[in-house]
């Protein structure tokens, strides 16, 4: 059985791929940090549902805490299937954001890319085969008012994978990142039908299930020869 990490695996995105990880067999290993509680209640919830999974806690952003925490993952065997799907946002126009608010979120998404997929590399490779998987942002390629900090994480992830998979290409791994754009969560509570109908093309926002069908592809066979792309799913976005 192929094991599965997904970090911010209990945010409406997260959980979602998680499910549908586990629906096709991987056991998945759901990562929280606020909220660990959230974690564990997607794991058990796939447990319940006939899936296997377990829920671990720690900061993606304490490089210390995630090479002690993912030592303790790799007691259990390599990991072969990563979907960073940690993120956060801090919106500021750049010229009233504090360097806090830069930080904090270039932290999880870009560096917390980096402490989480490091540890687990190595053992990954060993086995010949590997899955990695950022989840972007329509962000990262068209920008956005107010978020200069995430789109530049974002971005920066479209560059990890571009070099990541070159350098896992011939030893079985592929790295892809997945950009979605206006989907169902309580972050977009906040737009209206009108507007969103006005935004996207497809005339409606997303679904988290969508967005993990098209991540449990990729963690799939059938996705082997697809490695270093930026896949969007926005409606017709860009």
């Amino acid at each position: 059985m192929i094991r599965a990490f997904v970090s911010g695996g209990a945010s409406p995105i997260g959980a979602a791929i998680s499910r549908a990880l586990a629906r096709d067999g991987h056991h998945v290993i759901v990562h929280g940090s606020g909220n660990p509680e959230r974690a564990t209640a997607v794991a058990e919830e796939i447990v319940v549902t006939g899936g296997s999974a377990e829920a671990v806690g720690f900061d993606l952003t304490d490089a210390a805490a995630c090479e002690a925490a993912l030592a303790r993952v790799l007691e259990a065997g390599p990991v072969q299937t990563v979907v960073h799907n940690a993120g956060t946002h801090d919106d500021a126009p750049m010229a009233g954001m504090s360097a806090q608010q830069w930080h904090s979120v270039i932290d999880v998404s870009l560096n917390g890319f980096f402490h989480l997929v490091r540890p687990l590399l190595l053992p990954m490779i060993g086995t010949r085969f590997g899955r990695i998987i950022a989840i972007s942002s329509v962000s990262g390629l068209m920008g956005n008012r107010g978020q200069a900090n995430y789109a530049a994480a974002k971005a920066g992830l479209h560059g990890v994978v571009k070099s990541l998979s070159m350098e896992c290409a011939p030893r079985g791994v592929t790295v892809n990142a997945v950009a979605p754009g206006i989907i169902e969560s309580p972050a977009t509570q906040a737009f209206t039908k009108e507007q969103i109908r006005a935004m996207v093309p497809a005339r409606r926002a997303g679904t988290p299930e969508e967005v993990a069908q098209l991540v449990a592809f990729l963690a799939s066979d059938r996705a082997g020869y697809i490695t270093g792309q930026v896949i969007s799913i926005n409606g017709g976005m860009a």
